[in-house]
């Protein structure tokens, strides 16, 4: 097992509020009040899409090192598109996105073909990237120069 890891989050509910430790961080998901929510965090569907973001950017900066690649920075700039009446109970509607689209803005002093090369490497290595293909979800990445 020496090679898995085990990612754990624990927490408890109010309403449609959920407070969740993950390991020293706390992170509150919630739905504005027009879903019933008291709008104290994010919505749990723009968490998973931060959550892209944020995986994206860390495999990115590990996959830079070992290019050796002058990673200055990226802006994300993350959609996903969902029909809300399969959440909302419609049997005949998917309750998940459809397609995810994730536009990167790298700032770097390196080459078109280069950013490109980060990106396949970052997208095939991405746990969250990888877990939207292996589930058959559409993406459409596009990494551009700053």
């Amino acid at each position: 097992m020496a090679d898995k890891s085990v990612i754990r989050i624990k927490g408890n509910t109010d309403g449609m509020q959920s407070v969740l430790d993950a390991g020293k961080h706390q992170i509150t998901i919630d739905e504005p009040p027009a879903m019933g929510g008291k709008d104290t965090g994010a919505d749990p569907l723009s968490a998973l899409l931060a959550s892209l973001a944020g995986c994206e950017n860390v495999i990115a900066n590990l996959v830079a090192k070992e290019m050796d690649f002058d990673l200055k920075g990226i802006e994300f700039d993350i959609s996903g598109i969902l029909d809300t009446r399969g959440l909302m109970g419609d049997p005949n509607v998917k309750p998940y996105f459809e397609k995810i689209r994730v536009n990167a803005k790298v700032s770097t002093d390196e080459s078109d073909e280069r950013i490109q090369e980060l990106k396949e490497k970052t997208d095939a290595r991405c746990p969250i990237f990888t877990t939207f293909v292996a589930a058959g979800i559409e993406t459409e990445a596009n990494w551009t120069r700053a």
